[in-house]
């Protein structure tokens, strides 16, 4: 016997074995169909007995396995049944014929045989035969298993005879001698006489009689009939039978202790029924069983008293003794060298009962011994069955990667270099059975969480094999797919050169066969995900980054209200679950706008060492409808961290939920999910989409600044632009609003702030006006609007400390300089004390200050307006302010007319130019470079106190050192306008104004101040000021008015003045005593009553002059309390002139 059942399990012993066969022609799948049906009849319960039969079905046995036949009847062929299609009646002899020839091959062992014709119909299909059945056809057969049933029972009869015949043979015949067919040679001339041959002779036959009544279904007498043989058998030494008996045995108690079975495939068998008061003692290891009494038998095999068999002799073999006999059994085997299939059939059936004991290491050393057992010569086929048959029994017994070994043998086996047709199919699945034993599966998201499992080397050799054994299938696709898994989970464990061979195959089959992620299902049912390469490039970080700040949405104040409707009013509680799960799932605190490009960040790097070519990377993204624009990329080899950015469009409004990203990485087309990703941060992947804006584009007539405003960063501005003014100029900037949206823009509004606030500015930095650009709206995607904005630079114009050091230390006396003699000096360049090139080597007055602004453009329209959304663009402003003049020194001088004085002003020229100042009714003044000049300036003095006034309110809120500082810019604001001083610089036809603002200082405010009470003296009805001579004739009364205004905000008064004649010599001397020259008319003293607040009040008076001459009336305040109270500027009386003449005067004159 060559060739091994590996299928074989104990409780086989118990079956009696059927073979089906088709006879002529008969089309296979009908043969099977009717093969299933004649199997499903597997167990019989004879008739009249309690007993069940068991039987095996085979479609194909070797007549050479029969010969084993009387060894272990399980292994006879004890019945036949053929199929056959016969059409026509004349076919049926030679049908008949083939039956009998089919029936002389196992002619000698077959206790019954049967004959299934099918398509016969006519006198022959209606005779009544046992061994024939007729069908009309094959799907006309309702009574199969019926005839089966028939059939089996006839087997039983025979069966039972035999046993009777062999169990109660006790006459003095001669016992055969039973054998196996190599043993019949090695017994030719033995002494059948001598005792050892006859205990040899009954031994074995005690044995046969065991295996029948086994397969008759008397368990117990069957142990009995085997422990007698093993006894007999032990005395002389017969060790292949003596196996057989402990087999025997083994099987018997196997049966009893696991009705269920041992196959662990098939369904599990029904309970003996011949033992219904042993089933109380099943499945208990070591238990006492029913003890029989070996020479007890009798004709019906078993005495009825049983009172003298306890104690005798132990039938039945507890789990444990049975595992010894099969170690016993097989030993025995292994001493026979053309016992080898038994020997290996006795492991297997062990090692399935160990599974179910769950004792592996013991099975383990069983199927050890079964991998050395020699076959001989065996076929490719034999062998592959073989091996995974180990691959399964290792299995069984939880020896998965053993399991797996042998599994890979047998796939490795089927294409064998002596095979002349490999079966790479075979191989292939064969080899996907391995995978699961060497912690492999065909999902890479097992490979994504935790260590590794499991062996690389060996888990990388069985995917390359997987790989080959699916081109030589010719399947490329498969082969993408496994060489991308291999290429994704062991991506940590290939050497350098590994990685650059499997990316090299991987391209060669993606060119002819690009990888994709959709499913791969094998014929079999195998689905294959797919394999995203999330490794290639690895990602580390994704960020979705905000729109360009002059894209942002804003939302109008007032409309913010609707998500903040549910949120809690605590900062912070400590009772919500913080989930890092939902990081990822949060809301992102700004805006996308629905049509406008969006970005991605991911922070990526190139783990391979070579250049990796990324292609077609782009979002994959759900919640609205988005148009991903896919880039490509180049990563150096083992680049490092490298940001990319992916873009696209979000086409409608919503929330947009970024999901992760695809790739094309060597032909292989992956879609990467971020939430498979575990070590990816994120700080959200959820954003609202808000309906579309308009965009606007900004273009200016000014050039574009390089730098940056300092308190900003480059990304909140659009755009920046430059100049260079000369302190005091003025200059347009013209900027152009255009539409390249595909909204109109129905709304715009413009405001503007100043960045730095180092340098004080006097007056509006930036004004436009906005008219004309409103009236324009809605502007139309395409169309421009024009803007223009004055930027006016006005400094401090008052000279600095070092400067006024600087003209000092040339010699110049700034503070002396006399009105009539103008200076003309120019500064001598002092670069001996300085170096040249550093930065006090410049002339430290000419330091360039530096204003920056930002003008903000506020629009919107479209459906992001409906929503409450606009847009702001944001320009910056960056003017380089050069010094122009400065105001060194300022003072005041009296002027003849108490309401005017005179403002001195010195004027440094800064520039290296000429310089034209000029102001209101006065001439210009030239300055060369570095050259300082005084300037008098004959100017009215200023009523401050008609400035309109800050309103309660506003100085209640309001800092007093702030208000102070406001009404010192307005007066500033009111000498500036009057004044109107300008400077220009020829050569460069640039001009500009100078102010004044922040060189006055209190004290010449206070000069220039109207004081608040005015005093008017009117001589003979003519105003008495500015060196006013008022003529008179001598004798004639002159009269002499003085008028008080109270501009004040409180009452003044009452006042008394005296009016005091003298006379000027214009040397010095002045003469007072004019007694008899000037007489009063009444009195000198006048008296003014008090006077309120915005009124006024006049005293009149008169003198005489009695001689010619010029007179000079000195009007002087008596010194009372009530007038000390008042500051001495507030009386300033003009003077008055008068001349005395004989004639009146000339009219005219």
């Amino acid at each position: 016997m060559s060739v091994p059942d590996y299928m074989q399990c104990a409780e086989d012993h118990q079956t009696v074995l059927v073979v089906v066969q088709p006879v002529g022609i008969v089309p296979e799948d009908q043969f099977f169909r009717i093969y299933k049906r004649i199997a499903s009849v597997s167990q019989v319960s004879v008739r009249d007995s309690q007993r069940l039969l068991y039987i095996r079905y085979r479609h194909h046995y070797l007549p050479e396995n029969n010969e084993w036949g009387d060894f272990q009847t399980h292994r006879k062929v004890v019945g036949l049944i053929a199929v056959t299609t016969c059409g026509p009646a004349k076919e049926w002899p030679q049908t008949a014929d083939r039956f009998h020839a089919q029936k002389e091959v196992y002619g000698a062992t077959l206790y019954d045989s049967r004959l299934l014709v099918f398509g016969l119909q006519g006198e022959i299909a209606e005779q009544q035969r046992t061994d024939v059945a007729f069908y009309p056809s094959y799907d006309e057969c309702p009574d199969v298993e019926k005839r089966v049933e028939d059939f089996v029972e006839s087997i039983f009869i025979v069966l039972e005879s035999k046993r009777l015949d062999r169990a109660t043979d006790k006459s003095g015949d001669k016992i055969p001698l039973l054998c196996v067919p190599f043993e019949k040679k090695d017994f030719v001339g033995l002494d059948t006489d001598s005792r050892h041959y006859k205990k040899r002779c009954q031994g074995r036959m005690r044995k046969h009689v065991g295996d029948l009544c086994l397969q008759a279904g008397m368990l117990q007498d069957a142990l009995v009939h085997y422990h007698m043989a093993v006894e007999l058998l032990r005395g002389v030494n017969d060790f292949l039978w003596l196996g057989a008996a402990l087999e025997g045995l083994c099987s018997a108690s196997v049966i009893f202790h696991y009705p269920g079975g041992t196959a662990g495939k098939t369904a599990g068998r029904k309970p003996s029924i011949s033992q219904p008061a042993d089933a109380g003692k099943r499945h208990r290891p070591g238990a006492q069983e029913v003890l029989i009494d070996p020479g007890a038998l009798t004709a019906n095999g078993i005495s009825a008293d049983t009172s003298t068999e306890i104690g005798r002799a132990k039938n039945c073999l507890s789990p444990e003794d049975i595992i010894e006999k099969y170690k016993e059994a097989i030993s025995y085997y292994g001493k026979y060298k053309n016992a080898g299939v038994i020997e290996l059939e006795a492991c297997v059936k062990a090692v399935r009962v160990l599974a179910i004991q769950k004792r592996a290491m013991e099975a383990s050393e069983f199927l050890q011994n079964a991998v050395y057992i020699n076959l001989g010569q065996l076929s490719e086929e034999e062998k592959i069955q073989r091996y995974s048959i180990l691959s399964e029994l290792y299995d069984l017994i939880g020896f998965h990667r053993k399991s797996a070994f042998f599994k890979r043998v047998a796939a490795m086996q089927c294409v064998a270099p002596t095979i002349p047709e490999p079966g790479w199919r075979a191989c292939y699945k064969l080899l996907l059975e391995t995978l699961p034993g060497y912690s492999l599966s065909l999902d890479p998201k097992d490979f994504s969480k935790g260590t590794h499992r499991g062996w690389a080397a060996v888990q990388m050799r069985l995917l390359h094999e997987l790989v080959y054994a699916s081109r030589r299938m010719g399947n490329p696709g498969l082969s993408v797919r496994h060489l991308s898994f291999l290429l994704q989970t062991m991506l940590d464990f290939l050497s350098d050169q590994e990685k650059k061979e499997v990316t090299q195959s991987l391209e060669n089959y993606t060119s002819k066969c690009p990888g994709g992620m959709e499913v791969i299902t094998l014929p079999d049912g195998l689905k294959l995900p797919p394999v995203p390469f999330t490794k290639l490039p690895i990602v580390r970080s994704v960020k979705l980054l905000n729109l360009p700040a002059s894209l942002r949405p804003h939302k109008v104040k007032g409309l913010l209200g609707q998500n903040m409707a549910t949120a809690s009013p605590f900062i912070y509680s400590p009772i919500i679950m913080h989930n890092r799960g939902e990081e990822r799932c949060k809301k992102i605190d700004f805006q996308w706008v629905q049509g406008d490009v969006c970005e991605v960040q991911l922070m990526v790097y190139n783990p391979m060492p070579f250049e990796l070519r990324v292609e077609n990377m782009g979002l994959l993204t759900s919640g609205v409808e988005f148009e991903s624009l896919p880039a490509a990329l180049s990563l150096p080899a083992e680049s490092g961290l490298y940001p990319v950015t992916l873009v696209g469009v979000p086409r409608t409004a919503g929330n947009i939920t970024v999901n992760g990203y695809h790739t094309s990485v060597f032909g292989v087309t992956s879609d990467c999910l971020l939430e498979g990703l575990p070590g990816v941060k994120t700080s959200g992947c959820l954003v609202e989409v808000i309906p579309s804006l308009p965009r606007l584009q900004l273009s200016t007539s000014l050039p574009r600044s390089a730098n940056t405003l300092q308190p900003l960063s480059k990304e909140e501005l659009s755009s920046s632009v430059s100049a260079q003014l000369f302190n005091g100029e003025t200059q347009q900037l013209a900027i152009t609003l255009e539409n390249i949206g595909t909204d109109n823009i129905e709304t715009l509004e413009l405001t503007s702030k100043m960045v730095s606030t180092k340098e004080k500015v006097f007056g509006e930095f930036l004004s436009w006006e906005l008219e004309e650009a409103l009236s324009h709206l809605p502007l139309k995607p395409g169309q421009s609007v024009a803007i223009t904005v004055n930027i006016q630079v006005k400094l401090d114009f008052s000279g600095q400390e070092n400067l006024l050091q600087d003209l000092n230390d040339d010699g110049i006396s700034v503070t002396g300089l006399p009105i009539s003699s103008p200076l003309r000096q120019v500064l001598k360049p002092r670069a001996e004390t300085k170096a040249v090139g550093s930065e006090s080597g410049k002339a430290e007055y000419n330091h360039i200050k530096t204003l920056e602004a930002v003008l903000n453009f506020k629009y919107s329209g479209g459906a992001g307006k409906v929503e409450g959304y606009y847009r702001e663009l944001s320009l910056g402003v960056h003017v380089d302010v050069e010094p122009s003049v400065f105001f060194t020194r300022v003072s005041t001088l009296p002027a003849t007319s108490t309401r005017q004085c005179h403002l001195l002003l010195d004027i440094f020229n800064s520039t290296e130019h000429e310089i034209t100042v000029s102001a209101k009714n006065n001439q210009d003044l030239v300055l060369h470079g570095s050259e300082c000049q005084r300037m008098a300036i004959q100017v009215d003095k200023f009523d401050f106190e008609s400035l309109p006034q800050t309103d309660q309110e506003t100085v209640r809120f309001t800092s007093p050192k702030q208000l102070e500082e406001e009404r010192q810019h307005a007066q500033g604001c009111q000498i500036n306008s009057k004044l109107g001083i300008c400077w220009a610089i020829p050569s460069l036809r640039r001009q500009g104004e100078a102010s004044v603002e922040g060189v006055l200082n209190q004290l010449v405010l206070e000069h220039l101040q109207l004081a608040p009470l005015q005093w008017d003296v009117v001589v003979n009805g003519k105003p008495c000021d500015c060196d006013i001579i008022t003529n008179c004739k001598v004798g004639d009364a002159v009269t002499l008015e003085v008028k008080l205004t109270n501009l004040s905000k409180n009452a003044v008064g009452p006042f008394a003045l005296t009016a005091v004649p003298c006379q000027d010599y214009q040397n010095g001397v002045q003469n007072y005593d004019l007694q008899d020259a000037v007489t009063f008319i009444g009195s000198n003293t006048f008296y003014i009553d008090a006077v309120k607040p915005k009124e006024n009040s006049i005293c009149v008076g008169a003198l005489l002059f009695l001689y010619t001459g010029d007179f000079y009336l000195n009007i002087k305040f008596q010194d009372d309390s009530t007038g000390r109270e008042l500051p001495l500027a507030w009386f300033g009386l003009p003077s008055v002139h008068i001349k005395a003449l004989d004639t009146p005067p000339e009219a005219g004159a």
